[in-house]
């Protein structure tokens, strides 16, 4: 059975160039963004069609957002933004590598799970520590619900309870709050 052109469709019956796991007329064989033919020895590859040399430095070749040289090798697309693999890190002070890894966006930078919630995260009034998931909002602070107690005798103050707060804007429960 003779080979098909990738290019054109139609049978090959003469020179035949295989490249990229497919068989080309050599007049066939173009660069997918510029449609010239590529002659050269060197071409490059994206979504598995041949690319020229000078396209896919202008076109294709992406530049990091973290030293804004050319991403050649493996590469990371986060944030709508290309990086080297080992640029792509933590902008906390971790600085650890955030590739495959839950990462939270602050002012253009990713952070890793910890340094986000270190850095930006609201902290408890009780506890001081941060809040990452569901809080309470009382006394202009924001609170882990177990955190939300009275000063006092440390009694947990639900939702619907009464309670005023002292000069440190601390909880104080109904009961503890003569």
């Amino acid at each position: 059975m003779a080979a098909v052109c990738f290019g054109c469709k139609e049978e090959i019956k003469d020179k035949m160039l295989e490249a990229l796991d497919k068989s080309w007329h050599p007049e066939h064989f173009a660069c997918k963004e510029c449609k010239k033919r590529i002659a050269e020895n060197k071409f490059h590859e994206s979504e598995g069609l041949p690319v020229c040399s000078k396209c896919f430095e202008s076109k294709v070749q992406a530049i990091c957002a973290a030293c804004r040289k050319l991403v050649t090798e493996k590469v990371v697309k986060a944030m709508g933004k290309t990086w080297h693999l080992e640029h792509f890190i933590c902008g906390g002070p971790c600085k650890q590598q955030l590739s495959g890894k839950t990462f939270f966006e602050r002012n253009g930078k990713p952070y890793c799970t910890a340094d986000y919630e270190r850095l930006y995260a609201p902290k408890c009034g009780g506890c001081k520590k941060p809040i990452a998931e569901k809080a309470l909002s009382a006394l202009e602070s924001k609170w882990h619900k177990e955190c939300f107690k009275c000063k006092l005798c440390k009694e947990p103050i639900g939702a619907d309870a009464k309670f005023r707060a002292d000069k440190e804007k601390q909880p104080i429960c109904e009961k503890c709050g003569v």
